[in-house]
Formats: C-alpha cells, structure tokens, sequence
C-alpha cells in the first residue's frame, strides 16, 4: 500500500551537481524542500573527472559562489591542486582550475547537504511527474515515487543528469545505468514526454583508472600547481589555504602504435558501427573519435590526474572510450610511463534522454507546466560546472515562485550563467554543450574576478547570499573603490628625481605631469611600482587584499576597454528589457516571411533580444516585431 503523501514547497530530483546547487538554493531561502535522489550514498559525487573549473568554466564556478551558491565552497575544502590557466594572457580570458580529492568532495557536500536546514534527502527513484490543467496550461503539483509514495510541491525542480532511461556500453556489452554502480531512472522520461516535451538521446563518456603505483612515473612530465594558489570561493576560508596538501598531475601521450591499435578496432567500437545513436559532445571526444578525426596527427596528449590524496586511482584525461576492455588495455599498455598499468576501472560511454530546453524560460521553468523546473546535464549540456549553475538558477526561481516574487534571471552581459542559459533556451543542443569563453561577447566585462562585483548584490537581494557574506563584499567593493580613488586623484611629476628612478628601472622618462593612472596603463608598469615611487603620496599596499589590488590595476588598465563594453551593453539591455507575451500571435504580425513565423513559434522568446539572437531571423524581422508590440503596448494604454 502507498504511504500517504507528504508536502513540501519544492522537490529536486536529482543529488548531482545541478541537484545539491538547486535544493541548497531553495532551502537557504526558506522553502521546505525534498532532495530525491537514487542513491544518497552518490551526493555530489564526481562522475567523470576530479576537476573542478578549466577554461570559461571556472567562470562559472566563481559566479555560483557570488550568487551564494556552494560549488566554490566544496572545491576549496577538497582542492589538492590549483592552476589558473591562460594566466599570462589578459584577464578575459584567464579561468582557474582545481584537481579534487574525488571522494573527499562527495563526503564533504553530502555532510553538508545532510546539516542544511528545510531539506529532507529521500532516497527513491521518481516514477512520475504530477500536474492539474490550470487555465492555458499545465500546472505541476508533485511527484510518484516508484513505492507510489507521493510528494507534494508547488515547485520540482528536474536534475536527473545522465540517467533518464540511461545505457552504458563498454565494447558490445551493454547494461542500464547512468554511472558504474548506479541504476537508470526508468520511467521519468515518459513521464515528461506526457507533458509534451520531446526527448533527445545524447552520449557522454569516460576514460580507464589505473593503479598509480602500477604507473612508471619516472617516464612522464610531472605538472605542477601554482605556487601561489588562487581559492575559488569569494567567501569561505578554512582554517588555513589551501587546505590540502598539493599534487603534481603528469603528462604522457599517445603514439602511433596506440593509434594503430584503436583503428584496428573499429569495428568493435559501438560508436562506429551505430550501435549508440546519441550524439556525443564534440568538443570533448573519446579517443576512438579523436583518432579517426583527426588522422594527421601522430599523437594526443592525455594527462594522468590523481582522484585523491589516499585512494589508488589515477584518471586518464583525454582517452574516454567505450572500446572493448582487452582493446583498452592493449592501447593503454601501448602508452609511455603505462605499459605495465593495472586497470582498476575500464572506459565506458553513457547514452541518455536530454530534453529540448528551447521548452524552457530564462528562469528555467517550462514554458507551458508551470512550477517544473530542469537543471544540468538533463537540458543537454556537459561539465559540472554547467550543471551546477543551472542547478542554482532554477533552486533560486523555484523558490522565489513559491515566495510569490519576482523570478531572477540572468542575460548574457550579466555573467557566463547567462550566456549558458541563453543559449540552451534559444538553440537547444544537438550536442552535449560546453562553455567557452569564446561563446561571451563580452567576456572582458565578464572576468572570473569580478564576478562577486557583478553578481553578489543579485544573491542578496534575492536572499541567497547570507548577510554575513554580503558584508565581506561589501567591505571589498569599498577597498577597490577607495584604491581606485587613490590611482585617480595621485600624480607623477617630471622632476629629477622621478626621471632618475624612471631610467633605473628602464622606463620612459616623463615630460608631463601625469596621473597614476595614466603611468599604471604602460604594458610594462605593474601597480606595485606605484608603491615604489619616489613621491610623498606613493601608495600603500600595506595590510591589502591581493585580490583589491589585482581587481584596481586590471580596471585600470583595461579602463577604455570596458567603458566600450558597457556603452554597447546599455543599447543591448533596452533589447532585453522589452518583453514579449509567451501566448502572442506571431500570424498577427506583419513583415514576417512564414519561415522566421516558424522559428518564433517553436521558440517563444521572451525578449526582443533573445529574437535577434535566434538563428535565421533577420534584423528587418526584429524591428517589425518591435514595432508591432509598441503599437499594441500603445493601444492598451
């Protein structure tokens, strides 16, 4: 017999990345809220890779942690390696990057979960969705468990990863699950496929782990961390930093005896000889695909990255594969500093249900069930990082929609959220999606630095980021903007003396009386220098976050550049701001050719500037539909 049905104001599905994101979001806003997950055993469990962040993603990561979210917390309390990459290249492009202790991470984010106060941990499968018809749409109410238990919500949130009706495959063997140990969620999919979203298979994939001390160590490049590491989070500190000791990774690469004995196999590969169907992501292939691919190349290079501090496990970056298990082996072995490895797990590929998250609003609600929410690797995109953002825009709207206000969302100049939510929601993807910096038209703007700058007083307001942590930017903001101040107001004179500690140091004498600001954007004048000067009023750096002066001298420097970005963001954000009714009759519009009236009926946009972003709609097309809805605007008033 089902057991009665328990209430609560929002159930997330799903423990991954996105899950644990969303319902710490939800619960630190004060809505009662159910976690469902499989396994609790799997909270926050790292899947695939031990690292957190890379390029544009850790982006992501330091935006999670302004907006109050945990992803930078956790990393820091389990990093035994940081590097920031692109760190001699300008500041846009710059994204930090943490080996974790694998198994650490999961103990430390399931206790955490576990300690937070409005959340419950169930750990059950989700059979079904419920809803009730509410006017023009469907309006979710809860959810089946497969015991037949029933939740009740105002809000679910969907965060189910790789495991809606997930298969893995290693060579031709196949078995239901979304990871090794861990069952498929069987009947989800139908579930949402009721409520009239279309499904997509996609595939994901990861590599062998091997016994670290059956690795010839002595023949591959040791690579280490910075010397002087970088935390993630804004805002949480340990008792000391790092907390960890630190690690090097190592390097080795293929060769052409690997690449021969992979294309010897392919027709042992379920990806070549069509028996996945799912679309895997291109930017991250197996290394079957990068074989065959890329053929003029006589090797790849693979980085060999242990899971953790006391466990065997080494994780082979860059040769995911679902290859039969001898083959694996035998290209493995094939591999300098590798040729006596002993496999602890083998490689295997994962195909899944993704929805079309071109059904989803900026909020990351659907578009036509009120109240549902997805979130991660279920909206067809890769990387914990993506997820993990995702998880907390949704966790955050799903609670400010049962608090009955204004929902939050982000556009694409206000941070690389809102370009991955963007995205997702105006072209879907055919391929699992991953962030690049690439993808951010104003990624100067959009530093991995700033983004407490850009974001914290968003968290806040929205009652995320706790008070105690809004103090901490607050006293920041205030140090940058005295020190910029200071930059501003100080000058440089050409005296003797200045000119004779100019030619010391091999610079330009001057000729002018020139501000510090000014003398700090020469390339080759860092801001130390500025506390070095030979005036009264030199700086003092004495007592002052790093961070406050790394944050002055790249607003300095850059300062044309971004005074640029943001006269051309204050045009974009009029776009933004002009909102489009979801139920608007785009036959009633005149100018648009049938096709472009297609495109906006499958997509609904909601702005004027998400419409100009859509593919193969053409500007003509975006100023008749502008003045089409002042026009209306103009005759309801």
């Amino acid at each position: 017999m089902a057991s009665p049905s328990l209430d609560f104001e929002v159930i997330v599905i799903g423990a991954g990345h996105a899950g644990t994101e969303a319902a710490h979001a939800a619960a630190q806003m004060g809505c009662r809220t159910a976690l469902v997950t499989l396994n609790p055993d799997r909270i926050g469990f790292l899947s695939c890779n031990p690292a957190m962040g890379g390029l544009a993603k850790g982006q992501l990561i330091k935006e999670i942690d302004a907006l109050g979210g945990i992803m930078g917390m956790q990393t820091d309390k389990t990093a035994i390696q940081y590097r920031r990459l692109n760190s001699s290249k300008g500041p846009a492009v710059r994204s930090s990057r943490a080996q974790c202790d694998k198994p650490l991470y999961a103990r430390k984010m399931r206790k955490f979960i576990e300690t937070l106060p409005n959340v419950t941990i169930l750990g059950f499968e989700v059979a079904d969705l419920l809803w009730e018809s509410s006017g023009e749409k469907n309006k979710i109410t809860g959810v089946r468990l497969r015991d037949g238990s029933i939740l009740r919500a105002r809000a679910v949130v969907v965060t189910s990863g790789t495991f809606m009706r997930a298969v893995m495959h290693t060579g031709f063997e196949q078995s239901e699950g979304g990871r090794v140990g861990d069952e498929a969620a069987k009947t989800l999919s139908r579930s949402i496929e009721e409520l009239g979203f279309r499904l997509r298979r996609l595939k994901t994939g990861t590599p062998p782990r091997l016994d670290r001390a059956s690795i010839d160590w002595s023949k591959t490049e040791p690579q280490a961390g910075d010397a002087v590491p970088i935390p993630f989070s804004f805002y949480y500190r340990g008792d000391r930093f790092p907390e960890l000791p630190q690690v090097n990774c190592f390097i080795t690469h293929t060769n052409s005896q690997t690449h021969e004995i992979i294309e010897n196999n392919f027709d042992r590969s379920p990806m070549f000889t069509g028996i996945i169907q799912g679309v895997g992501p291109r930017y991250c292939p197996s290394i079957e695909d990068k074989v065959k691919r890329f053929n003029d190349k006589d090797r790849h290079q693979i980085f060999l990255e242990p899971e953790g501090l006391d466990v065997p496990e080494i994780y082979v970056n860059g040769m995911s594969t679902s290859l039969p298990r001898d083959v694996q082996e035998d290209f493995i072995h094939s591999i300098v500093g590798l040729e006596e490895a002993k496999f602890l797990k083998h490689g295997y590929a994962v195909e899944y249900d993704a929805v079309d998250a071109r059904r989803l609003r900026a909020t990351l609600e659907a578009k036509d069930v009120g109240g549902l929410f997805f979130a991660g690797q279920v909206n067809g995109t890769s990387g914990y990082e993506e997820a993990g953002a995702q998880g907390l825009i949704a966790g955050m709207n799903a609670a400010l929609l049962v608090r009955e206000k204004e929902p939050l969302t982000l556009a694409r100049h206000d941070g690389y959220i809102g370009v991955l939510i963007d995205d997702l929601i105006l072209k879907g993807s055919d391929e699992p999606y991953r962030m690049f910096t690439s993808r951010a038209e104003y990624r100067l703007h959009l530093r991995e630095d700033n983004a407490d700058l850009r974001l914290s007083e968003m968290g806040y307001r929205a009652g995320l980021l706790s008070e105690e942590n809004y103090r901490t930017f607050e006293t920041k903001r205030e140090a940058i903007t005295k020190l910029g101040r200071e930059v501003e107001e100080r000058f440089l004179y050409p005296n003797e003396a200045t000119n004779a500690w100019l030619r010391e140091r091999a610079l330009p004498i001057l000729k002018d009386k020139t501000p510090f600001s000014a003398f700090l954007r020469r390339p080759e004048v860092k801001i130390e220098l500025l506390g070095e000067v030979p005036v009264e009023t030199k700086l003092n750096f004495s007592g002052m976050a790093p961070e406050v002066i790394e944050q002055v001298e790249i607003q300095v420097k850059y300062a044309g550049y971004i005074q640029r970005d943001l006269e051309l963001l204050e045009s974009v954000k009029k776009n933004e701001e002009l909102r489009i009714p979801l139920s608007l009759d785009y036959a009633r519009v005149p100018g648009l050719s049938t096709e472009i009236r297609n495109v906006l009926v499958e997509t609904r946009p909601e702005t004027i500037g998400q419409v100009s972003r859509l593919m193969g709609v053409t500007p003509a097309a975006v100023a008749n539909l502008h003045i089409y809805l002042k026009m209306q605007r103009s005759a309801e008033a």
